[in-house]
Order: C-alpha cells, then structure tokens, then sequence
C-alpha cells in the first residue's frame, strides 16, 4: 500500500510545486515529496487510516483526523492547500460509498420537518460556543474586507452590512424580510442605520431568542423583529428582501419554492440581495461538511441560480463574486477559534475540535485554491428601471 500512496503523494507535489511535505507512516517510513525543506509533515497511525484517505478523500482525511489517525505537524495552512488537489478532494469512488453518499443526501432533504433538524444540528450547538469565536455582533457568514476594515472582523461583518444596505437603496419606513436571520446582525444594522421595518425568520431556537432580546435591547423592537419559522411560511409584503449564507440550505430541488416565495412577498419592482457560497459548475456537496457540518445543504451554480429567478420573474441587475473576502473571514475565525481551543475543548471534547479545525481551514483552502465561489447577487421584482445605472451609489463615502 505505501508504494500505491508513493505514486500517488508524487503527483500531488508536482501539482503543488512550491509546498514541499513529508509523510510518516504506520511502521516508521519517511518520504518526503517535493523540493525543498518540508513544509509540514502528515503522519499516518495505521494502514487503515491511509486506505481511508486514498478511497474517501475529504471524507475518509477528514474522519481520519478527527479520531487522532492522522496528525499534521508543522504548517497546518499548507497541508489544506495540498489538500485541494483535485486528486484527494474528488478520489474514485466505489460504488458503495456513492451509494453512501446519495443515501445521506436523500436523508437530509430540507423538507419542513428536516430542514429545522438540519439547522438545530449545526447552529444550536449554543451561543456561547458562537460567541467564542466569532465577531461582537456574531456574524456568521462572510465578511467584506475594506479599506475600513483595518483587519478587525468586527469592522469588515459591519462593512458587509453597508454594502449591501446600498445595493438594496434602503430608505427609513422600508419594510425588509430577511430569509435566514441568524443572530439578527444584518436586520440591526439596517433597523439602526436606516431606519427600516425589518422582519427576519430563522429555523435555529438559540438564534433566535439571541436575536429577540438584541432588537429589544437596542431599543429597535417591535419595529425590528425575529420570528422562528420556516421561509416556505413567512406572510407579509415588502419593499426589500435579503438573504446571506441561508441559500446553502435550501437544497437543489427547493429553488423554485424559494424563488416564488421571495416574488409573492416582494412588491413589484422590490429589490433584494442573495449571497451565496456556490459553484461555477455543478457538484455535490464535500462529503465530509455534509456528513458533520451542514447536512442537507448544497452549493449552487450561477446557472442554477439565474434560470431559477428568471422563472420566479426575478431579474438579476448584478452580480459580485466575493471568494477571497471568505477565505481571509475563515481565516479570522479559524485564528480565533484556536485562542479559545482549551474552553472550547473543555465543553466539547478533542474530536470536536479536530473536527471544526479541518472544516474552518478546508472551507477556507477551497475559497483560495478549489471551486469554492461567493455569490452576492441584487435583483427586481419585475424590471425596475429606476435604479442607478452604476455602482457610485455602493461605493461613495
């Protein structure tokens, strides 16, 4: 097996040329690949844990290092870049663990009933635990990295906000729903700034009770509200819409229920804001963040997302692409998640840890170096052609 890894350990350092590594292996074996000193060093406890990195990829490294099976020692950073090589991230898989793989899928569909077990299981984990590591406003989603930013992530959520407050030309008394309202930064932001009505809805208990008491708090309920219930059922109408980091989860066959559901709720002429991690081409889901981080959740295409809307008679008037601003955010995260790793490990145990490790820098290595894209995209209800016809207004201080 350790000649089968050999070949296959060669061709990832010529595919990364500039990061050297050494392997270790089970039975005290050292290779190393590449040219120059060794940037880090991945070491394989057993034949099994090998076998599962070479047949399962993300999935089988992944679970491999969670349990302890195989240790990384040196530049972390690099070992996930060498990791986005094609060859580990998309391994030939058998027929089984496809099977596997399309069985889980179908187990997680966001149906009413799952997508709230779907979200419990990855956003009730506890504010406290959030609140280790993310910013003052606990803003889990991508950040927008300035020139005012200064590199504070505190700054660069709020900078977020901004931008997309402009590109929804936000006015006092506009009514905005937001889809996916987490822990209520973006709806205080613009209830704040802006003075708006805002109505947010989120399938997470812990975020929103969060939420609730921050709107009251800062003095913005019942003008600004959180209410705990599925997108599919929010009744109103209003002049702005937004959603940023919820569409992941929506899942491939609900496009056009949410598309729809956005038009009946948006008068005509509205605008609104999706931001969306997605794909320029079609694939599933790593397997690994499927399995233990976001399950049921799904990437989409720019594709996808412009023949959905066009059907819903949404018209898109812009489109960013925002990648690099979520790697350097992951980045911030995952640097302050290691500066509260002891509570953290404390409350959780070292699998955890292990665990929310490899997916903050793999999510952050496929932003870089993988196929990992953010989608932040403005349309209308309809035309509306009395918007701006350029960017001055998002960009003037």
């Amino acid at each position: 097996m350790i000649g089968t890894a050999d070949g296959i350990f060669q061709n990832l350092a010529a595919g990364v040329r500039d990061s050297a590594f050494r392997v270790r292996f089970w039975d005290g074996t050292e290779r190393t690949y590449g040219d120059g000193d060794p940037r880090f060093t991945v070491a394989f406890d057993s034949r099994e844990a090998l076998d599962a990195v070479l047949t399962l990829g993300s999935l089988g490294t992944g679970e491999a290092y969670m349990e302890g099976a195989l240790d990384v020692e040196g530049d972390l950073h690099e070992f996930f870049r060498v990791g986005s090589h094609p060859s580990v991230r998309s391994p030939r898989l058998g027929t089984r663990d496809k099977a596997m793989i399309v069985a889980a899928y179908v187990r997680n569909r966001n149906t009413l009933r799952k997508a709230r077990e779907n979200i419990e299981h990855h956003y009730d984990l506890g504010n406290d635990f959030y609140r280790l590591w993310l910013d003052e406003g606990m803003t889990y989603s991508c950040a927008y990295w300035d020139e005012t930013c200064d590199g504070d992530l505190g700054a660069a959520q709020r900078a977020k906000y901004e931008h997309i407050c402009r590109k929804l030309h936000l006015r006092a008394g506009d009514r905005l729903v937001e889809f996916g309202s987490g822990w209520g930064g973006m709806l205080a932001h613009a209830g704040r700034e802006y003075g708006v009505e805002g109505v947010g809805c989120t399938l997470s208990t812990q975020q929103h009770e969060y939420a609730s008491e921050r709107f009251v708090a800062e003095g913005l309920h019942p003008r600004v509200r959180s209410e705990l219930i599925d997108y599919r059922k929010m009744e109103g109408t209003f002049d702005k819409f937004v959603s940023i980091g919820m569409f992941e989860h929506v899942g491939r066959e609900y496009y056009s229920t949410f598309f729809e559901k956005v038009r009946a709720l948006l008068v005509d002429g509205g605008v609104g804001v999706l931001h969306t991690i997605g794909r320029e081409r079609e694939a599933g889901l790593d397997p690994f963040i499927s399995k233990y981080i976001f399950p049921g959740a799904y990437l989409p295409t720019i594709g996808q997302l412009g023949d959905s809307m066009a059907e819903a008679g949404l018209v898109m008037t812009d489109m960013e692409n925002l990648r690099l601003h979520y790697a350097r955010t992951l980045d911030s995260w995952a640097e302050r998640f290691e500066a509260r790793v002891e509570e953290i490990r404390d409350r959780f145990g070292e699998r955890f840890v292990r665990m929310w490790r490899f997916y903050l820098h793999g999510c952050s290595s496929g932003f870089k170096w993988g196929d990992l894209r953010v989608f932040q995209i403005t349309f209308t209800n309809g035309l509306n052609s009395a918007l701006p016809m350029t960017r001055s207004h998002v960009y003037v201080r």
